[in-house]
């Protein structure tokens, strides 16, 4: 169809007050909006801004509007007015034909090419720990807007930058080093990213001990009596006191700072170590980027990308944005746009991690030639993303406007937050175990794939167990911190994963079920449905705002959007399913009609799901 449903009534609209009132109706702005469930109708004239035009009460105006409409405008079949609002029924006709052309399409909802490219990172770990709960959320936001913004016709790069240099990893390759005993994840039959991440552990369980026995030393305890403050308890002193200890007293902490000292000078036998260690770590994240079934287009290193940005800085200092100190080192004002003093150089020209960032967003721009960037980065970063977009825009690179941060709350747990440190997370291989085993569970209570081979029931209760945990963490809108229950996750029932499959699978047993029966249909009939049920309306108009959708999911990076829509969607079939025949409907060309809509709700179902990384079994 040409023209959508709110451009032909917007100008149905404006040729009215042209028509009625002797006003240029082009020149009004309309007003247009989805009509309130409790009434008949599908758009909502609001008519209270065209009193000025019309010189009448908002009532009078959609009495006169919507008698206008029905007679001039095919598509509007009736109206009623509630308290100056127009509402307006759209015709059997209108859904009908819709459906049967646009509706059943296979790329139905796909976008115009929009010539513009977008760089999506997600994901971004460190390499001395495996993925956990919080990973899976910022991989399952990341991915679903990438797939949304390449629905709605933008070309989509999926990048991560892998934090793979730091202090954290060297506690990973001391701990190794100092008590792995030459163990490899092949030697203990240990996932190679869950083993550097045992280590990791194991370095903060022997650190603790550390500090717990100085505490008890003389040192320790002079040091409380130096430092802590009246009426303060050693365990709350001492808690606090951890970092500075770690600096400057720790045996531990020593020899780990004195390894990231010789990374950074290039000792051979240290990177030999850290490429060992990383290699396993990257060996388990691909493994578990495959089972989430993500991938990337280019990765990123922090041991490469640490060195980038002394040119922008150079840049900055150039143009006046940025300020030497008395000390050398480098910062930027940004007291004006109310964030802080930005330092961006250190004393004796060693760059900081915004440095970084300020180099790999120009990298990424000479990369990809991208005018947007989305960064899909926990909350806790929120004044981070907002000094590097304010620094990028004072730089005035071209790119600048078009940066994002995808912020969203973190995970906790009902026990509280995770901390990797001490292994109290909640980790993403383990989880995915779980719920594909409740699913298997479940699976077992029904019969319904029970002639399939082992592999196949075994591929469909992979596909619900993942569908389970994936939408109980996109339904929730990015913005919103969320409570992770893994048995709430793995609920079967009511707004789930599994039951959006479930509607899927019907829309394709009822075809199913009609070639097995040899029932013979003239889809060519069809078009002779002239009067749909309430249930088939509501389903089609559903089915019609799926594009718009999208185009709004994706411009607000907001995946939760299509979660919902898949659910209301789901519900609607599951209801219409219930209160209607399909095979068994009263003539040939319900049947016909009702087949292809259940075709046209599978295909939307399935498209939606998609975007946000959710298959859909042709079975259950």
């Amino acid at each position: 169809m040409e023209k959508t449903l709110p451009a032909i009534l917007e100008a149905g609209v404006q040729a009215a007050i042209t028509d009625l009132y002797g006003a240029d109706g082009t020149a009004v702005e309309i007003t247009l909006q989805t009509t309130r469930r409790e009434f008949e109708g599908e758009f909502t004239v609001v008519t209270f801004p065209l009193t000025r035009v019309a010189r009448k009460k908002p009532d009078e105006i959609a009495e006169d509007l919507g008698q206008y409409l029905k007679e001039k405008v095919a598509e509007v079949a009736d109206y009623n007015v509630i308290k100056g609002f127009l509402n307006l029924v759209i015709s059997d006709e209108y859904w009908r034909d819709f459906l049967l052309t646009d509706g059943i399409a296979d790329d139905y909802g796909q976008g115009a090419p929009k010539g513009e490219t977008v760089v999506v990172e997600f994901a971004s770990p460190n390499t001395n720990k495996p993925l956990h709960l919080g990973h899976v959320r910022n991989i399952l936001l990341g991915w679903s807007s990438a797939q949304l913004l390449a629905k709605a016709g933008y070309e989509v790069k999926k990048v991560q930058i892998i934090n793979d240099r730091g202090i954290a990893i060297c506690k990973s390759m001391l701990a190794w080093q100092l008590f792995g005993g030459g163990a490899t994840p092949e030697s203990t039959g240990i996932k190679p990213d869950h083993f550097v991440g045992e280590y990791y552990v194991r370095f903060e369980q022997k650190f603790q001990e550390e500090y717990k026995a100085w505490q008890t030393t003389v040192e320790g305890k002079k040091t409380f009596a130096l430092h802590g403050k009246p009426g303060q308890t050693t365990e709350a002193f001492f808690k606090g006191y951890s970092k500075k200890y770690f600096n400057e007293y720790s045996v531990l902490g020593a020899q780990a700072s004195e390894m990231l000292r010789q990374w950074e000078a290039g000792d051979e036998a240290t990177r030999a170590l850290w490429n060992k260690m990383n290699g396993w770590v990257y060996k388990g994240f691909e493994e578990t980027y495959a089972a989430l079934g993500v991938n990337f287009d280019k990765l990123y290193y922090e041991s490469n990308t640490y060195v980038l940005g002394k040119d922008m800085i150079d840049k900055g200092l150039e143009m006046g944005v940025f300020h030497t100190r008395e000390d050398g080192s480098v910062y930027a004002d940004l007291t004006d746009a109310k964030l802080s003093e930005k330092t961006l150089m250190r004393a004796d020209g060693t760059s900081i991690y915004i440095t970084q960032d300020l180099g790999t967003a120009r990298l990424r721009y000479d990369d990809f030639g991208a005018t947007r960037m989305l960064y899909t980065v926990a909350d806790e970063q929120n004044h981070h993303f907002a000094t590097l977009f304010e620094l990028l825009k004072r730089l005035d690179e071209p790119y600048a406007p078009g940066l994002y941060h995808l912020s969203y709350g973190m995970v906790d747990l009902p026990t509280g937050r995770m901390k990797s440190r001490e292994g109290t997370v909640v980790d993403a291989d383990d989880l995915m175990k779980e719920v594909i085993h409740e699913a298997r569970l479940v699976s077992q209570e029904r019969a319904a794939t029970s002639d399939l081979s082992e592999d196949d029931r075994e591929e469909i209760i992979r596909q619900i167990g993942l569908a389970a945990l994936k939408f109980h963490i996109i339904k929730v809108g990015p913005k919103k911190r969320m409570t992770f229950d893994p048995k709430e996750s793995v609920d079967m029932q009511g707004q789930t994963g599994p039951y959006v499959q479930n509607a899927y699978v019907r829309t394709r047993a009822v075809w199913r079920k009609a070639e097995e029966n040899g029932v013979a249909i003239d889809f060519a009939l069809a078009k002779d449905y002239t009067k749909l049920a309430p249930a088939e309306r509501e389903l089609i108009n559903q089915l019609y705002s799926f594009p718009e959708l999208i185009s709004t999911a994706a411009e607000s990076y907001d995946p939760s959007l299509i979660a919902m829509f898949c659910y209301e969607l789901a519900k609607n079939l599951h209801k219409f399913w219930h209160d209607h025949s399909i095979l068994s409907a009263e003539t040939p060309a319900a049947v016909a009609f009702r087949l292809q809509l259940c075709k046209a709700v599978g295909n939307t179902l399935q498209a939606g799901m998609r975007l946000i990384g959710i298959e859909v079994p042709e079975r259950m």
